[in-house]
């Protein structure tokens, strides 16, 4: 028998790339995933790039893109500049680098609950030791052993598609700082806004150390698998070499890709438009929830993001309620996948997502969720 590492016994198959591969499946009406509307990508036009991009390239990524990035993330408030930008190949790579830069065996790492199941799957082959975080206290439980990471999605949360207010911003940042704890804030879904709400990056405001990335997966598409972070000086030279080892450096052909999209002069309509296609199938989505879902469970509409967190009433259970309704040709996200440590509160949620189906195979796919609920 091989000889392998100790922490292959914490590695677990994704949920995710489980799920994805049923939704593949002929005639499935998924709500897993955070696939984007394939609409929102399909009239992209991106010209044939230059052949001397089929070289090696620089790790941090290509100095336009990531000039171009920083001047973006300068306007958010953010202290960066473009040697400070590292292209990421997808920011799933991003979490990976964070947990290979702060996480050991034992290690305390501060989490929401419930929290992007995709970072946890990563953080636990790390061997971390989950903290629940508390959005309007977070010092509580920090004094005597605080953690050494903090991991959030405050805008438009995964899963919740909640957002976090200002002070609940400024109470974290000032926590991380005063505790010497590294900020990691992970901003996927910050463009995908259907409702006002505070959007500023909690990194623009941390004293500390940080970690900030998002990713062009939501806003561009995820085929190109590219994203991209940025660090507090301290630790951005560490991450850059740990991009180094893992592998030399991003798809240039996407990288360049993305930038000529990110120049096109119709960007901003092109993104009026997907933002506005999102709050329709939002809406469109909320009210067959109303329909079908109504006396069953509760939910707030999302003020971003491409989420719905739902829980159902007492005595439904989630996990055959998915195998029956997946029989069914309907699939889901039960919530537990999303919870860092056990939970009974937690027991009968699910994260449905609005964007990838039409709105009427998403309003065949809740009525089939109801039927499945009523018959018990």
């Amino acid at each position: 028998m091989a000889r392998l590492s100790e922490r292959i016994a914490d590695l677990r198959g994704s949920p995710v790339r489980a799920m994805l591969a049923a939704s593949q499946q002929p005639d499935m009406i998924s709500f897993a995933g955070g696939l984007p509307d394939a609409d929102s990508f399909s009239d992209l036009e991106i010209p044939v790039p230059p052949r001397d991009l089929l070289q090696y390239g620089p790790s941090e990524g290509e100095a336009d893109l990531r000039a171009h990035l920083a001047g973006e993330l300068q306007a958010l408030g953010i202290d960066t500049d473009a040697d400070r930008v590292l292209i990421l190949s997808g920011s799933q790579q991003g979490i990976d680098l964070a947990a290979k830069l702060a996480i050991d065996r034992g290690s305390g790492l501060a989490v929401e609950q419930p929290a992007y199941l995709a970072a946890l799957q990563v953080f636990r082959f790390f061997g971390a030791d989950f903290r629940l975080l508390d959005r309007t206290d977070p010092v509580a439980g920090w004094s005597g052993d605080p953690p050494v990471m903090a991991y959030v999605t405050p805008t438009f949360q995964n899963p919740t598609g909640g957002c976090w207010t200002a002070a609940e911003r400024g109470a974290l940042a000032g926590a991380c700082a005063a505790h010497q704890v590294i900020l990691f804030e992970d901003d996927p879904y910050r463009d995908l806004v259907s409702a006002p709400c505070d959007r500023r990056p909690v990194c623009a405001d941390a004293g500390g150390s940080w970690i900030y990335q998002g990713s062009f997966s939501k806003t561009v598409a995820p085929g190109l698998r590219l994203g991209f972070l940025t660090a507090s000086p301290d630790l951005f030279p560490y991450l850059l070499q740990l991009k180094q080892a893992a592998d030399l450096h991003t798809n240039r052909l996407a990288q360049w890709s993305v930038l000529q999209i990110l120049r096109h002069p119709g960007r901003a309509r092109r993104m009026a438009r997907v933002i506005g296609s999102y709050r329709h199938k939002r809406d469109r989505f909320a009210a067959s929830l109303d329909r079908e879902l109504g006396g069953l469970a509760q939910w707030e509409v999302p003020v971003g993001g491409l989420f719905f967190w739902v829980r159902l009433n007492a005595g439904v259970e989630v996990e055959a309620l998915h195998r029956r309704a997946l029989a069914r040709g309907v699939l889901f996200t039960p919530g537990d996948h999303f919870l860092a440590a056990p939970d009974p509160s937690a027991r009968g949620t699910m994260r449905l997502n609005f964007s990838a189906a039409s709105p009427a195979r998403a309003a065949e796919g809740l009525a089939i969720l109801g039927q499945l609920i009523r018959q018990g």
